[in-house]
């Protein structure tokens, strides 16, 4: 049976340790040299980036969030122990983990080291699919004649790489479609290397839950376990057509992932949904200039994402989160795509408006989506509105100096709240 050391990249017929270097780390599989579909997945990205940063972190719990009243970004491993996770909210996260170590995020750190890593990535594949700052799906079919070596062996090297020259590591998942390629990554966190071939799909979906199918959140459970539906065999016992008439698309996606079916190719140049920036505040507020002041950044920084992509959104959104954590959410669909954060202030701030609730707030965030080419945007007139195109020549203006002279040349007084 095939076999690679993941230590000194030999391969070998299957054995416990790498007959060259003695290593453990053996990775075995009947379809080792044969599958070409990847997912590799950073290890606690931002956690990562920091301990790299400061050694001193290195065997502490890093939590990368906000304040107290924040949500935590992401946390390294030894507070993942503790039961921290994403997106849970700061102060629960340090009751479970009260000697943790909380660093703010820096966005601008992450994003360079990710683009070292997706040019890594880039010299094995030109098919490289980012998901996020620190995933993605790789297409390394065809290949093999150019390096020399099979996908699983160059993917190795890849990890090896990242992990020597930049001194983070990643797990990776390898199969023969982007959905099995996914869940593989999953397997064996942190410094993984997974592997589900062919032969052995069906086997190893069968009693495994169907939330591993990307998109089932606790909605869409909730209508699989009142069907029945709880694992992937469950799944399979529905006729295709049944499925249909139950779920609509969704269950024709389903009827094909429960047998470890995805045609979905790997694509470099998917565009993103949507571009949305938020902010949660130090106390609850419910003061209106405050607020106002809170807008309008957040519209601007959401403008300046989209202008630097060259997209527009149709749909602005406002999000508010009581005190209570409820969420509020509130969109508008514009007659003209639009980047500009003027435009997108005066749209967020009438749905604020409207939305008859006084707060107090703990997290305000705007978000602008149905993007496009920003070719063509902010063409509608506003019979109601003359002064909306002076106010947009006034910004592509203001957008010239600021590249020209730096961020800070213009501020309006709006921001200063």
């Amino acid at each position: 049976m095939p076999a690679l050391c993941r230590d000194c990249l030999t391969a070998f017929d299957a054995g416990p340790r790498c007959p060259a270097c003695l290593s453990p780390r053996v990775l075995t599989h009947p379809e080792l040299f044969d599958l070409s579909i990847a997912h590799m997945d950073c290890d606690a990205f931002y956690a990562s980036v920091e301990k790299r940063e400061n050694p001193d972190l290195a065997d502490k719990p890093v939590i990368v969030g906000g304040g107290r009243r924040g949500v935590v970004s992401t946390c390294c491993y030894i507070a993942r122990i503790k039961g921290v996770r994403s997106a849970m909210p700061m102060f629960q996260a340090l009751k479970l983990c009260p000697e943790a170590v909380v660093v703010r995020g820096r966005m601008e750190t992450y994003v360079q080291v990710s683009r070292q890593i997706r040019n890594m990535m880039e010299s094995l594949t030109p098919s490289v699919e980012p998901l996020s700052l620190d995933e993605a799906f790789l297409d390394l079919t065809g290949t093999a004649r150019l390096h020399g070596a099979p996908p699983a062996i160059m993917l190795a090297r890849l990890a090896r790489r990242i992990e020597t020259e930049l001194r983070l590591t990643v797990s990776i998942g390898l199969s023969h479609n982007k959905f099995l390629a996914k869940i593989a990554s999953d397997l064996d966190k942190p410094r993984g290397f997974s592997v589900i071939g062919r032969a052995e799909t069906l086997d190893f979906l069968g009693d495994r839950p169907v939330r591993l199918i990307w998109g089932v959140g606790p909605s869409a459970q909730a209508a699989l376990d009142s069907a029945g539906i709880r694992n992937f065999a469950d799944l399979r016992r529905w006729e295709r057509r049944d499925l249909g008439q139950r779920f609509g698309e969704f269950g024709d996606r389903l009827w094909h992932l429960a047998r470890g079916e995805d045609s979905r190719r790997v694509s470099p140049h998917s565009a993103p949904k949507s571009i949305s920036n938020e902010t949660t505040f130090a106390t609850d507020t419910a003061d209106p200039d405050l607020l106002d002041g809170h807008i309008w950044r957040l519209s601007e920084k959401v403008s300046d994402r989209a202008k630097a992509k060259d997209l527009a959104g149709r749909v602005v959104t406002l999000k508010l989160k009581r005190a209570n954590h409820e969420i509020l959410t509130r969109r508008h669909a514009l007659r003209s795509a639009t980047q500009l954060a003027d435009t997108i202030y005066r749209e967020a701030r009438a749905l604020f408006d409207r939305s008859a609730d006084a707060g107090p707030y703990r997290l305000i965030g705007i978000g602008l989506s149905e993007l496009c080419p920003a070719a063509g945007s902010d063409t509608t007139e506003d019979l109601l509105d003359p002064a909306a195109r002076t106010r947009a020549a006034a910004e592509r203006a203001a957008d010239r100096i600021r590249a020209r002279f730096g961020a800070d040349a213009i501020v309006k007084g709006r921001s200063l709240r």
